[in-house]
């Protein structure tokens, strides 16, 4: 350590002596100046600052020869020091260099393993994403364009509402699918496009019994977008108020045309079919007695869904009346065999009284023959001196009588066999 502070002592002993030497001389010079002494003092004066600058050099060299000395000792001690204490730490180092080395890669390498796993997963996650997000584009698009579509489709459902024309053909073309739907054949159960006079019903079903209902598709004006764009309860109420005196302007009109008369046996109500539900639930909402009403004007209001039932009870009784008629059928042709198989059992009496019968002849013939023919032949064939004698019968034996049927009871009896 005093290796170390010694240059540092001698350069501040130094710069001191420098300091206080021309501290000396500034003082002698500024006392000569002002008492304006004589030349000898001045000489004097001149010779003791060379004598000070020339001991103030001496003493620079000295000092300077003290520090480089002393700056020399103390750089090769630094340096001795130096390269102990590195040659000290390096020796310490190396030993724990290769157990450091690998505990650090055992303490990196599960930390590799996650970042390796955290990767993978990233990567994977990314490629998820891209194809959710590609699909979520997809859905998008296609949203968009049944959006769009749903729109024009919109436009044109309004401008169909505002034509009675397309009205009429709407509601004919809804008629005849919801028909269909039923299981209702054209040809069978129900006809389209019947004309009577001057009405025109869109549909007239007919029921077993030669019965019809009359149905007529009507389809009000009603205009749903602007009902749904109503601010407020009561802009809607009167909105649905209006479309209810519509649809009770069209009842009136279907009533008075008074189809029941005019088609022979209809029943005495007819079928007002509506194409759309929320036309009926909009006209329900704004007049709840609008069904009493109806009814009263014998006018039935039909949906699809309703009419849907409607027709598959009437192909229910359909059904119903053909398996009537098919028993009817079976019991019909039932009597009429019975008729024919009992007129057979008297034809198979009258053969059974006609065996009877020969039964009887040839059971008389067998008895003649054995009381009387046989021994006369016997007789003469004694006399003719011949040894044979007139044969049997082959069909020996006796034949039972037939039972034949009772009269009105040809189920009864047996035939049997000679």
């Amino acid at each position: 350590m005093m290796h170390d502070l010694l240059p540092v002592l001698v350069f501040v002993m130094g710069a001191a002596a420098g300091v206080c030497a021309g501290w000396f001389v500034r003082g002698r010079i500024s006392t000569a100046q002002a008492t304006g002494s004589d030349a000898a003092s001045a000489e004097r004066l001149k010779a003791e600052e060379s004598l000070h600058a020339q001991a103030l050099e001496a003493m620079h060299s000295q000092f300077r020869a003290l520090s480089t000395d002393a700056l020399r000792e103390s750089r090769e001690e630094f340096i001795r020091q130096a390269e102990s204490t590195f040659l000290r730490y390096q020796q310490a180092a190396g030993g724990d260099l290769d157990k450091r080395r690998d505990a650090i890669q055992a303490f990196l390498a599960p930390l590799e393993e996650q970042l390796k796993i955290y990767q993978s997963r990233l990567q994977q996650s990314d490629s998820e994403q891209s194809r959710t997000l590609g699909e979520v584009r997809k859905q998008l698009e296609a949203l968009t364009q049944n959006s769009q579509n749903l729109a024009v489709e919109t436009q044109q459902f309004r401008m169909v509402l505002k034509s009675s024309q397309a009205r009429g053909r709407w509601g004919e073309e809804t008629l005849r699918r919801v028909v269909e739907a039923a299981g209702m054949s054209p040809h069978c159960d129900f006809s389209e496009q019947t004309s009577v006079e001057d009405s025109r019903p869109d549909m007239v079903v007919r029921l077993p019994g030669n019965r019809v209902i009359v149905v007529d598709a009507k389809v009000p004006e009603f205009d749903a977008a602007a009902m749904q764009g109503a601010s407020d309860p009561q802009s809607r109420a009167i909105f649905l108020s209006e479309h209810a005196k519509k649809l009770k302007t069209t009842i009136r009109q279907l009533s008075a045309r008074d189809y029941p008369a005019r088609f022979p046996n209809a029943l005495d109500y007819v079928v007002l079919f509506l194409p759309a539900e929320s036309l009926f639930s909009a006209a329900l909402e704004g007049d709840s007695e609008l069904i009493v009403w109806a009814a009263e004007q014998r006018v039935m209001l039909a949906t699809p869904a309703s009419l849907i039932a409607l027709l598959r009870a009437v192909s229910l009784s359909w059904q119903q009346f053909a398996q009537t008629e098919n028993a009817r059928v079976i019991a019909q042709e039932a009597g009429e065999l019975f008729t024919r198989v009992e007129k057979f059992m008297d034809h198979v009496g009258k053969i059974g009284l006609a065996l009877n019968k020969a039964s009887d002849a040839y059971r008389e013939a067998a008895g003649s023959y054995e009381k009387r023919v046989r021994p006369a032949g016997d007789r003469i064939c004694k006399l003719l001196g011949r040894t044979e004698s007139l044969p049997d019968l082959k069909a020996g034996g006796s034949v039972s009588p037939i039972a034949l049927p009772e009269a009105g009871n040809p189920s009864t009896g047996s035939v049997n066999s000679p």
